[in-house]
């Protein structure tokens, strides 16, 4: 898969293009419900991991399928990752201050998680 040029954003976002590849290999390492883990990583370059989740404890909600990974798409290399749909609860993310029974979700790949202990 070659690597989108700025001039052709435009046009393929227009016709409502997608980064989900078809389909289900490789297969899921987590289902819905699973508790993880999301990695305490400082990557140099791109990442779509959020500082505040990075150490923190989730559930998975659902599984999204495969999609091309931004993170090696950045640097021009074509890697399919699955994409999870993973909920926090706010006080794990910001502590007792939270308000209470809040949660968010952020839809995470799998090179950003691990099984929670």
């Amino acid at each position: 898969m070659p690597v989108l040029r700025a001039e052709q954003a435009a046009a393929l976002l227009g016709r409502g293009a997608s980064a989900r590849l078809p389909g289900d290999r490789p297969s899921a390492r987590f289902a819905a419900g699973d508790r993880v883990l999301a990695r305490n990583v400082h990557p140099a370059g791109h990442t779509r991991l959020p500082r505040y989740v990075r150490g923190r404890r989730g559930v998975i909600a659902r599984d999204h399928g495969l999609f091309v990974f931004p993170d090696a798409h950045a640097e021009g290399r074509v890697e399919a990752q699955r994409l999870y749909s993973v909920r926090f609860e706010a006080a794990e993310l910001w502590g007792p201050q939270a308000e209470p029974g809040a949660c968010v979700f952020l839809d995470l790949f799998e090179a950003y998680l691990d099984a929670a202990p």
